[in-house]
């Protein structure tokens, strides 16, 4: 596998590093660091996202990175609700998909999803791939348990399939999302992983575990989000942050 190769990483802003807005929010949206969002609904305490240092010494801060992106629960005092949720989510336009060389409709085809995560509470943590044209298509996928206050890589190889549509333009195409927590109004334990299907609000994942959303100022990390074409994940591409805020002036 080459690893050197310019140009491969489809994600802008990937390390976290620009953050035009601020580094510091309570908002729900796109509101620190930039192309990223956190979505929050029914919450008791609004959670936090913020960009935030990697600690020195820790990996991945020996690999090259240096900000995450952060978010850190509110005191939900009221539970867990059917309609609560905290989101993380990051969007790719049609045009990077559709030119990228990925033969988005063969099933013999790849992309890989790489990231670093860390979460301060152990627990299994769930998210969903999702196409935005046409009838949109989701990918549910899980993180696996991760170990508290560990930073763990996540590497997720995705086939491409026959109902996928990407247009050659600049609107939404490809949504990354993540869930710290999702509540039962969306997610369903009947959900098949690691496969193409029509997208289901109802049931956009597993079960969310609720520990995490019910432990006041627990804390969910995130950097190094790669998506790349082809089968393997390759070491991140780090650019400069010229490059980065130039990617997201565009």
């Amino acid at each position: 596998i080459t690893n050197n190769l310019s140009n491969r990483n489809l994600i802008i802003n990937g390390a976290m590093q620009v953050a035009q807005r601020g580094t510091s929010s309570t908002s729900s949206g796109i509101h620190t660091v930039d192309r990223f969002a956190c979505f929050h609904n029914g919450t008791d305490e609004a959670p936090t996202q913020a960009q935030v240092d990697v600690a020195a010494g820790t990996t991945p801060y020996t690999l090259g990175f240096r900000k995450c992106f952060k978010i850190t629960n509110g005191n939900q005092t009221s539970g867990a609700g059917a309609a609560d949720y905290v989101w993380f989510r990051h969007v790719l336009e049609d045009q990077d998909i559709a030119t990228s060389g990925w033969n988005y409709t063969s099933a013999s085809s790849f992309i890989t999803l790489s990231f670093w995560v860390k979460s301060s509470v152990s627990q299994v943590f769930n998210g969903v791939i999702r196409t935005l044209n046409g009838t949109s298509q989701m990918y549910p996928i899980s993180l696996g348990s991760l170990t508290a206050d560990t930073w763990t890589k996540i590497t997720k190889t995705i086939s491409g399939n026959s109902n996928i549509t990407f247009n050659n333009d600049n609107s939404g195409g490809l949504a990354i999302n993540i869930f710290p927590f999702f509540g039962t109004d969306y997610t369903d334990n009947s959900t098949t992983e690691n496969a193409w299907t029509v997208y289901s609000g109802s049931a956009r994942a597993k079960d969310s575990v609720t520990t995490w959303y019910t432990t006041n100022d627990a804390t969910f990390e995130i950097t190094g989000l790669q998506l790349e074409v082809g089968s393997h994940a390759t070491d991140f591409e780090h650019r400069s942050f010229g490059q980065e805020l130039a990617l997201c002036q565009r």
